[in-house]
């Protein structure tokens, strides 16, 4: 990988200090929504005038795939040193606006919590960009070969109500320092925060390098658009953060697909555990945004010998704990069941209504009442329990007392459902560990810390907002969106 031209880094820093001060300042309305009906030349650096571009917001999903092709070739002849930039405007802009953006996002969805979310945007600048990425290089008597990252071109890309803003941003920071362009179907519920930010990312990207367009948004995004992007020549790849509705639909595209697919991830705590530890990272990750996060603790398994230490160490650690009448309240609340079906239906229609919200509000709903700062509510269910056995983006966790370390992997991997997203065990036996690690076979695997310390917050490592799980790319990186090309010099460039 050759870097570009040097660039005047004093010159491009004057210019983002005024773009940002500029965006401070704008709102939605005051953004422009011409659209682009043909590629523009990458050649082409002098665009149209301020006042006709879109600044990558289009109304048409065929324009914002081409107008994304033609940013490709710009950021192509950027060279490396662009995909910095690209980069470091976009963790700047989630820093600068971490609180105004999750203040948006948050009136917009009405999901999660609003220092969560704050938190989510300031924690961008530990997503990998550019420095990631690999090459090799095969030296021998034959002559010398170089495997290096090449961008695929354009990536259709679909994001959650849950995090909006936060996976755009993680996304463009990944798929443009692999060299790519992106064309976004956010989701409906926060379309609006996402053209806000994206607007804001094109217009910093484009006054700083000239690029237009590199991270595009359809609006108002639907199916329809989403099967356009699909369908779109230029769209080589696409990346998926979902449901399982629209990640079968990508699957079936006929192009490749990476996709972030839902995940139930279970708990299992033990008698060698240490219980305080384990109190506060199961509501440290399980509560955090009101338990949106995919990797979240949801459901958590207590062998017999550790289910007393541990419910007391739960309530100091400020979880509130509903009794079976509550939880039973809380339960018919939170699920609707097939007509004629009880408990025991298998595929229970959630309450969106509830998801996402504080603590207090389920407590309300169960018929309780709880001071305003609990951040997890708790109640012992049996396995087959409908909060356990489904996917609930609630800060309530479903308690289930287990024989045994043995028999709580076996009911883990089971309320897990092999979607092989999370999961998470508190104990000091290093048998126990390795066995459930061995048999959940999950992306992420945690052992004594809270979900999160598998994305680097509580733990080691890079963070992300797509966890591909049904396809395999796992932790989505730059890497994941590049293809391996090789230059192979025969009998050449042998120098000893």
């Amino acid at each position: 990988m050759s870097a570009a031209p040097a660039i005047n880094e004093q010159l491009i820093r004057g210019v983002v200090e005024e773009v940002l001060a500029r965006i401070g300042r704008r709102s939605p309305a005051d953004a422009p929504t011409a659209t682009v009906s043909a590629p523009i030349p990458a050649q082409k650096f002098a665009l149209t005038s301020a006042s006709q571009r879109n600044y990558g917001v289009f109304s048409d999903a065929n324009h914002a795939c081409e107008a994304a092709a033609a940013a490709q070739l710009q950021l192509a002849t950027a060279g490396v040193a662009g995909r910095r930039k690209v980069e470091e405007i976009i963790k700047t802009l989630c820093k600068t606006h971490a609180e105004s953006w999750s203040k948006l996002e948050l009136d917009e969805t009405r999901l999660g919590r609003l220092d969560h979310k704050i938190g989510k945007l300031q924690v961008i600048k530990n997503v990998p960009g550019v420095d990631f990425l690999e090459q090799a290089v095969h030296s021998g008597d034959a002559g010398i070969s170089v495997d290096e990252c090449a961008p695929f071109g354009v990536v259709g890309a679909v994001t959650p109500s849950t995090h909006s803003i936060p996976t755009i941003a993680c996304n463009i920071i990944n798929m443009a320092a692999a060299g790519n362009a992106i064309v976004f179907n956010a989701h409906p519920s926060g379309r609006h925060c996402a053209a806000k930010a994206i607007r804001a990312f094109n217009e910093a990207i484009h006054a700083a390098l000239g690029i237009e367009n590199l991270a595009c948004a359809v609006m108002p995004p639907t199916m329809d658009s989403f099967k356009t992007i699909c369908s779109n020549p230029q769209i080589t790849i696409l990346c998926v953060t979902g449901g399982p509705g629209v990640v079968a639909a990508a699957m079936a595209s006929g192009k490749r697909a990476i996709c972030a697919g839902p995940g139930n991830p279970p708990v299992v705590v033990d008698e060698t555990a240490d219980f305080d530890n384990a109190a506060r990272s199961i509501i440290f990750g399980g509560g955090y945004d009101n338990n949106l996060l995919c990797i979240g603790e949801k459901e958590v398994f207590v062998t017999t010998k550790a289910w007393d230490k541990f419910i007391s160490a739960f309530k100091r650690a400020g979880a509130v704990e509903l009794n079976p009448r509550q939880t039973e309240t809380l339960s018919k609340e939170a699920f609707t069941f097939e007509k004629g079906r009880g408990a025991g239906c298998p595929h229970p229609i959630l309450n969106k209504k509830l998801v996402g919200k504080d603590a207090s509000v389920l407590a309300q709903a169960a018929g309780v009442s709880v001071p305003a700062k609990c951040e997890m509510l708790f109640g012992e269910t049996d396995a087959d329990h409908p909060f356990v056995q489904d996917e609930q983006m609630m800060p309530f966790v479903p308690v289930v007392r287990v024989r045994d370390v043995d028999q709580g992997i076996k009911e883990a991997k089971r309320a897990e459902h092999n979607y092989r997203h999370t999961a998470v065990i508190h104990s000091k036996n290093l048998d126990a560990i390795t066995e459930m690690a061995r048999v959940m076979n999950t992306t992420l695997f945690v052992a004594n810390g809270p979900s999160t310390a598998s994305l680097g917050n509580g733990g080691e490592g890079y963070m992300s907002y797509s966890i591909a799980t049904p396809t395999g790319e796992g932790v989505t990186t730059p890497l994941t969106f590049t293809r391996f090309r090789r230059l192979a010099m025969a009998n050449s460039l042998r120098i000893y």
